[in-house]
């Protein structure tokens, strides 16, 4: 039996978590289960698997959450009980999925524990991708991506040694604007933003998705968690998001992962390795056509890309202002504040303003983080300043 930490469990990939968890109930168990604000579903799941805590991490909810609402599981508040449950003993495997820097600390805690992390949080690799990999290889702790692409890699990777790799290429959908040219995209409102046409995602990523910042960010995870050089790593535009991503070898061979578009396979498989169990994803028909599709990205139409490679070869500081700044810009877009296009304009002025460190502490990125949040709330566009 794994006992299992789901953080972040009223999200996406939490609620798909608990799906294979419910699949498995003879292998699996939610032992730990944690929500920021949404006390009243967190109260449903810990009803339904029973865990031994629940954890609502605004602490200003405390008095608004009526006696008995959890039944017979523990309720705690705040970061302090969220680092409790990633670093109990008890606990084996820890999900953090936990979007944004917020997710940072409980990921570094259950890797100082010695846990297995099954990490959907971008920031864990791309703001401390050095810290993190170096820590787990103190520890005994380990990573494995949830993410479709980086398991996919991760996947295909075992059909070789490290050294045999020539390049990963990661394939994107597009998202909604794919074949946009960059004067379209001056006009993208919110709504359309949202509207995805292949992933059901939270607002944050699914805006990520379409300024495909979301694959700008994975370049810089997979260079940490594959220990790539920036130059190895390909980004390949796929709009039916069935090649979830793939490897070439240097003998010119190819491998790939794929599967039709379901995050519960890639939970399921960090959660299971090195075993295959059965699962509950969606299968292909054998019996009709399949088509698949591969372009490269618009590199002005996209300029996220070349920020993605940009911070992958420089590292140091510059991952934590690129998340950062990225996540206050889809806040400010998402408000209307922002247009569309000015999102990776934000980004590109603070990476080229901020102080860069090529050797931070976790200290130096959280402090780095703090000053991005900052100076993004405050910029505004140079043409629009003038205006």
């Amino acid at each position: 039996m794994q006992h299992v930490a789901v953080l972040g469990s009223t999200g996406s990939i939490g609620t798909s978590c608990l799906d294979v968890v419910a699949a498995h109930p003879d292998r699996l168990q939610a032992v730990g289960l944690v929500a920021h604000r949404k006390w009243e579903v967190l109260a449903e799941q810990a009803r339904r698997f029973r865990p031994r805590w629940a954890v609502v991490s605004d602490e200003s909810l405390r008095s608004s959450i009526p006696a008995g609402a959890f039944g017979a599981t523990e309720l705690l508040f705040g970061e302090a009980a969220i680092d409790r449950i990633a670093s109990d003993p008890d606990v084996e495997v820890v999900v953090a999925g936990i979007v944004g820097a917020a997710g940072l600390r409980s990921t570094w805690t259950a890797l100082e524990a010695g846990k297995r992390v099954a990490f959907a949080n971008k920031e864990t690799l791309v703001v401390a991708g050095p810290l993190m990999t170096s820590l787990a290889q103190r520890t005994g702790g380990s990573l494995f991506p949830v993410d479709s692409e980086h398991s996919a890699v991760y996947q295909s990777l075992q059909a070789g040694r490290h050294a045999e790799v020539r390049r990963i290429v990661l394939t994107a959908s597009g998202g909604p604007f794919r074949g946009y040219t960059l004067e379209r995209m001056r006009e993208v409102t919110p709504e359309m933003a949202l509207a995805h046409p292949t992933w059901a995602m939270g607002p944050k990523v699914t805006v990520d998705s379409a300024t495909m910042m979301n694959k700008a960010l994975e370049m810089i995870e997979a260079k940490w968690l594959f220990g790539l050089d920036a130059d190895q790593i390909a980004v390949m535009i796929h709009p039916q998001s069935i090649v979830h991503s793939c490897v070439e070898f240097v003998d010119g061979s190819v491998v790939a992962q794929l599967s039709p578009p379901d995050m519960k396979l890639p939970i399921q498989y960090a959660l299971t390795w090195p075993e295959r169990w059965e699962g509950i994803s969606p299968r292909f028909d054998w019996t009709s056509p399949l088509r698949l599709d591969f372009a490269p990205p618009d590199p002005e139409a996209f300029p996220a890309l070349k920020l993605g490679a940009e911070v992958a070869r420089r590292g140091g500081t510059s991952g934590a202002v690129l998340n950062a700044a990225n996540e206050v810009a889809v806040e400010r877009f998402l408000a209307r504040d922002l247009r569309f296009t000015e999102i990776p304009q934000l980004c590109r002025s603070l990476l080229d303003a901020h102080n860069f460190e090529p050797s931070p502490s976790l200290t130096d990125l959280l402090r780095m983080d703090r000053w991005t949040r900052d100076e993004a709330r405050r910029w505004r566009p140079l043409e629009r300043s003038l205006s």
